[in-house]
């Protein structure tokens, strides 16, 4: 990439640290080309808040605001979450929001007739990748521009430091410099105190948690919630009626009153690092729940077991950025299979960061009360002998032979 053909850049722009100083950096380093903003609006609420006015002072030519929400939830948290996928105890808010704004970033790229398109991503973390791969997907030969492996910057202390030298209005500090990402879903806490695992992550301090309250200062009475899904997805909570993000952002705020979806975990990056975050993630917390719980009730046996196997790999794929593989498409195509029978209703109990379950109903429940009873029943518990006598044969006749062998 010959920084001389760079006349226009598109950056993947959110407002915060990181993409404030990126604009200023851009016009020093790329003969003062012209740099057009996105602002993906994934759910991120007042994170929004002056965006326009801030980009266009810090150099912007100006900025795309898109409002990608209903095709966030529709499109990549909702058969997330019926494939039942988590990457380490990670609901992966940041993973699957990051292919949609790539595809996103090139759409006004093409419109735009950029020269090349920019992120704020570190080269220690995992979003440099999903950009670029969503990036590769819809433009490969598109050039990418990775300030934090060009620039001399070493830390976040030296961003602040760059931001105020180039009198660029900050919403943080040194002292409040955790590293976050918020959208509907999700809100990622990193750094600081938290590099330490040592540290107990600050629940119960004003301002650590943005999206609930720690489970020490949850009400002392549970909360009910009854969730209906047809076809594995939420289409009604508490009897009403609502779209899927309408039910999202419905649950985070009874999950976050409850102090739900809270997680601490070392997580093993992409890039070969461990690291630790704390995730506030309380109505996917409860949508996982009651999804699973519907799930118990209409899977056979052997879907479910395969299922649960599978999860596994669709959660590494959204992790790892690979959205747009044929592998993640193929597993998406059986998740929707095991999907159709996925109708019914549930309820959950909330009690201080504990989601409970408490009672489930589906037309088309595999589970028949009047076989599994205790109590009196028409099933044959004599055919069980049968059964016993074909399913350990191969065990008897193993202990026959080894019998005969070591005689």
């Amino acid at each position: 990439m010959d920084k001389k053909n760079i006349k226009k850049v598109v950056l993947a722009y959110s407002g915060g640290l990181d993409t404030s100083i990126i604009i200023p950096w851009l016009k020093e380093n790329y003969n003062n080309c012209e740099v057009v903003a996105v602002a993906a609006n994934v759910g991120q609420a007042d994170e929004l808040d002056g965006l326009e006015e801030k980009a266009i002072k810090t150099g912007a030519s100006k900025i795309y605001i898109l409002d990608l929400t209903d095709e966030y939830v529709e499109d990549y948290i909702i058969p997330t979450m019926q494939a039942g996928a988590l990457y380490e105890e990670y609901y992966l808010g940041t993973s699957h929001a990051r292919p949609l704004i790539a595809k996103a970033l090139v759409e006004i790229a093409k419109k735009e007739k950029a020269d090349a398109i920019c992120h704020g991503c570190t080269g220690k973390g995992n979003d440099q990748v999903r950009f670029e791969l969503g990036i590769k997907h819809f433009a490969p030969d598109m050039p990418v521009i990775a300030p934090w492996r060009e620039w001399s910057i070493k830390s976040r202390e030296e961003e602040i430091e760059y931001a105020e030298a180039h009198n660029i209005p900050l919403k943080i500090n040194k002292e409040t410099n955790y590293s976050k990402d918020k959208n509907l879903w999700h809100l990622s806490h990193e750094g600081l105190d938290l590099e330490d695992t040592g540290n107990e992550p600050q629940y119960e301090k004003k301002g650590f948690l943005e999206m609930g309250v720690s489970p020490i200062d949850a009400p002392d009475a549970p909360t009910y919630v009854e969730l209906e899904f047809v076809k594995g997805k939420p289409v009604a909570l508490d009897g009403k009626k609502m779209k899927a993000k309408d039910i999202v952002l419905a649950l985070n705020k009874l999950g976050g009153a409850n102090g739900i979806g809270l997680v601490d975990i070392v997580e093993n990056r992409l890039v070969g690092m461990k690291c630790r975050g704390v995730y506030e993630t309380p109505g996917g917390t409860i949508l996982y729940a009651a999804h699973s719980y519907l799930e118990s009730l209409t899977l056979d046996k052997l879907t479910m077991h395969e299922k649960q196997k599978l999860s596994i790999t669709f959660g590494e794929l959204v992790y790892n950025g690979q959205w747009f593989s044929p592998l993640r498409e193929a597993l998406s195509a059986f998740v929707t299979k095991t999907q159709e029978c996925v109708t019914g209703k549930v309820r959950l109990k909330l009690y201080k960061g504990n989601v409970i379950k408490a009672g489930a109903w589906s037309d088309y429940s595999l589970y028949s009360e009047e076989i599994a009873t205790f109590g009196e029943s028409d099933y044959d518990q004599t055919d069980s002998k049968g059964f016993i006598t074909l399913y350990g044969l191969p065990t008897k006749v193993q202990a026959i032979v080894k019998a005969k062998v070591n005689k």
